[in-house]
């Protein structure tokens, strides 16, 4: 006889939902903080991150986690727009960085504090995840 009840719902608990809720905020923090290379191979991570947890059985974390894309991709997307012309002139890219992360790391430091802030209660996986 096993030890676990086959007939219990699934749960995910508080802590597991407010750790997922976390990953994207502290992904663009990394990010910004070491953006060669992380930050580059955080731009495909981050939609595996997304993929993930946006439909996540607990609302709050599909919240913070399209919150946190909404600012990335914004940043990201005006990047690719407006260094098209900057060529191979490292003062504009560093300056580029720079606005990037003074946008980018306030913002999901707030949402970490807020996150933390936030109660988390377990969560029932409906039976048809």
């Amino acid at each position: 006889m096993s030890d676990t009840d086959s007939s219990a719902p699934r749960m995910v608990t508080a802590k597991s939902a407010r750790n997922s809720s976390r990953i994207f905020n502290i992904g663009n923090i990394i990010a910004m903080l070491v953006p060669v290379p992380v930050g580059i191979l955080w731009a495909g991570a981050s939609m595996l991150v997304y993929a993930l947890n946006r439909h996540h059985p607990n609302e709050k974390v599909g919240h913070y986690t399209q919150e946190a894309a909404y600012r990335f991709y914004a940043v990201v997307g005006l990047v690719v727009v407006v260094a098209t012309f900057f060529g191979t002139d490292v003062t504009l890219w560093l300056v580029t960085w720079a606005i990037c992360a003074a946008i980018l790391i306030p913002l999901s430091i707030r949402d970490l504090i807020r996150i933390n802030k936030e109660e988390w209660v377990d969560t029932v996986i409906p039976e048809s995840h």
